[in-house]
């Protein structure tokens, strides 16, 4: 069967990320799973694997641009031009706003925010070239309901959201579809509407909307 285009997921991991990984491989994709550490890259291909789903891991450093930059590149000279970008990278720690300090803030919206800048800029080009493409993030309740104690994240999430909405705003009129969904709750199995497995299903649901659908973000709660 030819490939339905190269999708790529970025900070795969067991919940949201290999269940979206495994969404998309249903449908025909080509995978590129990118991920900090390639012994977990290699967990994730081969656990694919054992459902007839080929992919291909390529690790990097969300925190940092040029490692994104050269995995992206990786990307393409290996499987081709990147047809979709999902971004799932995000770091969670701890921390009211007087206790988190600036160096600490910046290093993570570096991976929560400026992680899914890199990866939209590279792959834009290429999709409105194209006239077609679709670039989504894993958005999160902390950017509609903030909590003093992961501070440092919600103000991550709430930067990926505007970043969504205003990518959307710059990318819709070529054919690119840019969204966010937004996971409000705990991800746990059997969890409903918050199981990886549904929450897949709504990334595939707001992939398969009209780039000029209006619909930006999807809530599941």
């Amino acid at each position: 069967m030819a490939s339905a285009g190269v999708c790529v997921v970025v900070g795969v991991g067991p919940g949201i990320g290999q269940a979206v990984a495994r969404r998309f491989g249903r449908e025909g994709y080509s995978l590129g799973l990118i991920a900090r550490k390639k012994e977990s890259l290699a967990g994730f291909v081969e656990t694919l694997a054992t459902t007839k789903i080929k992919a291909k891991g390529f690790p990097a450093d969300a925190e940092s641009a040029p490692s994104l930059g050269d995995a992206l590149k990786a990307v393409e000279h290996d499987l081709g031009s990147i047809d979709v970008l999902i971004y799932n990278a995000a770091v969670a720690k701890p921390g009211g706003p007087l206790e988190v300090g600036i160096e600490q803030l910046v290093r993570e919206f570096r991976v929560n925010v400026g992680g899914a800048l890199v990866c939209a800029q590279h792959v834009a080009a290429g999709m409105r070239h194209r006239h077609q493409g679709t670039i989504l993030f894993t958005g999160g309740g902390l950017a509609l309901s903030p909590w003093s104690p992961m501070s440092s994240l919600s103000i991550g999430k709430a930067g990926l959201r505007s970043l969504a909405i205003t990518l959307n705003q710059d990318l819709k009129k070529d054919g690119v579809r840019v969204g966010t969904v937004t996971v409000n709750g705990i991800v746990k199995a059997g969890g409903g509407a918050l199981d990886p497995d549904a929450i897949a299903d709504t990334f595939w649901e707001l992939h398969q909307q009209p780039a000029d659908s209006g619909e930006v973000e999807r809530v599941v709660a």
